[in-house]
């Protein structure tokens, strides 16, 4: 899964920024994508049906919300390894790949964008396990923007079906998430 990254304005002071009160929003758009690598090379899983929302927080520290996209959206441009890819995560009873964020970190400001540190948890394939995301974010007056990227081991998550034909193909548990979301902001 891709960066999770909100994005602020060059016309706002970024420390003033995060001190701002930050309204309830529903994502405007995203990408959530993945970087796997199987016996014959590199491969990206992605998709663009992504859901989201940001609760109003009275600063950014304080800000929660959730990331999610349906399982059986993510596509690689290989039919034979997206069913593969859909059974593995068991699509039916386990839909959603989500991200819920329970409080963030400001760190430093780089230009117009802030260093931040989302705290929450993945669910994913029915597992939760806590996890603390290092993002990039940019605030403007009418918009968020986050970019996260983290490893992921699938078997963490309990996801199984990585090697067919008794070994001979395999895909290696450990992939990279990118996250990259936008919110509309209230003015």
């Amino acid at each position: 899964m891709r960066t999770i990254c909100f994005i602020l304005s060059a016309l706002v002071a970024a420390p003033l920024s995060a001190q701002r009160p930050i309204p309830s929003s529903e994502h405007l758009s995203g990408r959530l994508s993945y970087d796997g690598h199987g016996t014959f090379g590199g491969f990206v899983g992605t998709t663009d049906s992504v859901l989201g929302r940001l609760n109003a927080a009275t600063d950014l520290a304080r800000v929660t919300g959730y990331v999610a996209a349906r399982a059986q959206t993510l596509k690689t441009g290989n039919g034979k390894r997206d069913r593969d890819q859909y059974s593995s995560l068991e699509v039916d009873a386990f839909p959603y790949i989500r991200y819920e964020v329970d409080s963030l970190t400001v760190g430093a400001t780089h230009g117009d964008t802030l260093a931040v540190v989302l705290h929450g948890r993945f669910d994913i394939h029915g597992v939760q396990r806590t996890v603390d995301l290092p993002a990039r974010l940019l605030l403007t007056r009418t918009s968020a923007h986050l970019l996260a990227d983290t490893p992921l081991n699938l078997t963490d998550y309990k996801i199984g079906g990585l090697s067919k034909f008794f070994g001979a193909l395999k895909m290696d548990p450990r992939i990279v998430v990118h996250i990259d979301v936008t919110f509309r902001l209230a003015e």
